[in-house]
């Protein structure tokens, strides 16, 4: 890569090699036919040198970009969902090669979070003025022969795993985020939610719903976990208590209002890892960046110096000044 001086103490990074893996069935892929080649000249018009490629099934994402890793590529660019954007950074994590994400999916949470907007063209014309930093990752290891993932958004134990595993993916193409409330409300109509143990730093406590968390945003529509950014060295955890379904319509106005950590029955937490049981016949699934993981019995890690994601300046700025007041 080549760096370029500019005005306003800014750097503009130019990419020689970039390497664009793209989910063709994510839905605002989907919808633009020629989308490969439109945003191929909107780098080249930036500058920069790339060649696109399709992921090639469920999995093989995190394949493409250690390849491309290895075949010299000086920025991994993932265009799709946050799943896609997930399974990308599988292969990218660990090295020195950075990530930058274009939303093509249903919620981008990543892109919501740091500010990107939902237009591809727009976050592609954004990349060389992004600042490369490094960033922790969360990392979920499952019991048993589950194995490990990384995340970099957030896993979730229970009701909103639930919500993704009995989600019909036929209607999440054709219905985006209307899929998952209507998942929802099958699982509320359950009216009964098994409740589990979770370890924190701090001790242990049982819910139905937790997560362990990266971000502010969730789903992006709302902001659970209140405090933690991306360039922080730990989770925040938020716990929610309850196995009647019913005790989640105040949880959800609490969500909406922003109010959720300041209610009876939430628990909100710092925490660098966090330990998932299961009572004795139960099944409690995990997901992680809206993905389903597996089943509980799980433990979830901070991973530091894992990553390093392009972010906008003014993402970092506004980082910048909560650590200063804080």
């Amino acid at each position: 890569m080549r760096f370029q001086a500019t005005l306003y103490n800014c750097f503009i990074i130019t990419y020689r090699n970039i390497c664009l893996i793209y989910n063709p069935i994510a839905g605002a892929i989907r919808r633009r036919p020629n989308f490969p080649e439109s945003i191929l000249s909107v780098l080249r018009g930036g500058g920069h040198e790339a060649a696109a490629t399709p992921t090639e099934g469920p999995g093989t994402a995190s394949v493409q970009a250690r390849r491309a890793i290895d075949q010299g590529a000086d920025l991994i660019l993932a265009a799709g969902g946050d799943g896609t954007i997930n399974e990308v950074a599988q292969g990218v994590i660990g090295s020195r090669t950075p990530i930058a994400v274009l939303p093509g999916g249903t919620a981008n949470v990543l892109s919501t979070e740091m500010e990107l907007g939902r237009s591809m063209r727009r976050a592609a014309q954004m990349l060389a003025g992004c600042e490369p930093r490094r960033i922790a990752v969360g990392r979920l290891c499952l019991g048993g022969d589950g194995g490990q993932r990384y995340f970099l958004l957030m896993a979730g134990v229970g009701l909103d795993a639930a919500i993704v595993y009995s989600l019909n993916l036929r209607l999440k193409s054709k219905l985006g985020k209307l899929s998952y409330w209507l998942s929802g409300a099958a699982t509320f109509l359950r009216f009964r939610l098994a409740e589990f143990q979770a370890v924190l730093d701090d001790g242990a406590r049982n819910a139905s719903f937790a997560l362990v968390s990266r971000v502010r945003n969730y789903g992006g529509d709302f902001k659970i976990a209140p405090s933690v950014h991306l360039l922080d060295q730990d989770f925040e955890a938020v716990l929610f208590q309850g196995t009647n379904t019913l005790r989640y319509l105040p949880y959800l106005a609490g969500m909406v209002t922003g109010r959720v950590g300041r209610m009876s029955g939430v628990t909100v937490a710092r925490t660098r890892f966090a330990e998932f049981s299961s009572p004795p016949g139960k099944r409690i699934p995990v997901q992680v960046d809206g993905e389903l993981a597996g089943w509980l019995p799980a433990r979830i890690e901070i991973v530091p110096d894992a990553l390093t994601l392009l972010m906008p300046p003014r993402f970092v700025t506004k980082a910048s000044i909560v650590d200063r007041r804080t």
